[in-house]
């Protein structure tokens, strides 16, 4: 299968495919030959199926990376697996606190300016302008990275689980 087709089967772009591929997240597959197209097989299409169930819950590649491993280990412990979704888990409900503070946030600057007038005297506008508002959106870490969660390292050694 070419690239197009598989991109379309599983409901990516083609660009996204040779991200993954760049990235290790899917293996480079077979050139066809005649013309130097890479040829696809339904284990590539099946890895990219699960990749993209795993991108649909938020998964970093670096979990994803750690769960693909784990599929290559049927007889361990899902204790890893199982840790790594906690923590996801985790990730995700402490995200959603920091979204909840910043429509606080966001709700109570809206409120500074009810009316329609002049921007020069939009409460908004005079309340981002304020040095003592520094702390605004603290709460909802409102910095570079926010939502993000550090890589996941678990204990699975690298394994050539090509597909």
């Amino acid at each position: 299968m070419r690239i197009g087709a598989l991109a379309k089967q599983v409901g990516i772009t083609v660009e996204t495919i040779r991200y993954y591929e760049q990235a290790g997240l899917l293996h480079r597959p077979a050139r066809d030959p005649s013309n130097n197209y890479r040829l696809y097989d339904p284990g590539h299409l099946e890895r990219l199926q699960f990749i993209r169930r795993c991108r649909i819950l938020a998964m970093t590649h670096a979990e994803i990376q750690a769960l693909l491993r784990a599929r290559t280990q049927p007889d361990h412990s899902c204790d890893t697996i199982n840790e790594l979704i906690d923590e996801h888990l985790q990730h995700v409900q402490t995200r959603i606190a920091e979204l909840q503070a910043l429509e606080r946030e966001l709700s109570t600057l809206r409120q500074q300016c009810g009316a329609s007038r002049p921007a020069r005297e939009c409460g908004i506008l005079r309340e981002l302008d304020n040095p003592e508002n520094l702390d605004l959106g603290a709460t909802a870490s409102a910095g570079p990275g926010a939502g993000c969660h550090p890589e996941v390292h678990p204990p699975y050694p690298e394994v050539d689980d090509r597909a």
